[in-house]
């Protein structure tokens, strides 16, 4: 479950408590989390509903300023059961403060390597960490559909595997585009490639 840049300050304030998605399944359950770029939602309630179960107080907690505006943003995407969202921020993001942490033990190291031969193995065009972290650095603030192509990948693929890094505290996501992190330079300098 995504959320609109402009949307996530108002989320970290607590302005926004809900979330309205029409889905054929549910992409988040109740008593779960989710990360963003404003810390970790946890995910209070998820509940299929009709569309004329949405109150004006609803709407606003979506932050929208009225249930035609939501309305006509859900017809955009009219496929699906329509379900809310209720959810709070929990806490930091965690890959906020792994992002930043370098000097990696061996161990750790060695880990991180093994992580990254793994998602290379799964990869559908070869191994891609490497050239993704390089893609990223040499295009700070590029964005997703710019950088894809370069990579033989369509921008929803980079996006996917993008986010595979960012777990892994290696990149971070920007208004527009992407960078690599202190951690991501290191690991990848350690690779062989550009970094350090």
């Amino acid at each position: 479950m995504l959320f609109k840049q402009k949307d996530l300050p108002r989320i970290q304030a607590g302005e926004i408590t809900l979330a309205f998605r029409r889905w054929r399944r549910p992409t988040v359950a109740a008593g779960g989390t989710l990360k963003t770029a404003v810390g970790v939602l946890a995910i209070e309630s998820v509940e299929r509903i009709d569309e004329d179960e949405i109150s004006e107080a609803d709407a606003a907690g979506a932050g929208y300023p009225a249930v035609s505006a939501l309305l006509a943003e859900l017809a955009r995407r009219p496929d699906g059961d329509l379900y809310r969202i209720t959810f709070r921020l929990q806490g930091p993001d965690p890959r906020i403060e792994l992002r930043e942490r370098t000097g990696l033990p061996e161990e750790e190291w060695q880990t991180m390597k093994r992580r990254l031969e793994r998602l290379d193995a799964a990869g559908r065009t070869g191994p891609w960490t490497r050239a993704t972290l390089e893609a990223i650095e040499g295009g700070e603030g590029v964005r997703a559909g710019d950088l894809a192509p370069g990579l033989g990948l369509e921008k929803e693929a980079f996006k996917v595997n993008v986010r595979k890094l960012k777990n892994l505290g290696l990149t971070e996501s920007l208004g527009t585009g992407y960078r690599i992190s202190p951690r991501g330079r290191e690991v990848l300098g350690r690779l062989g490639g550009k970094g350090e």
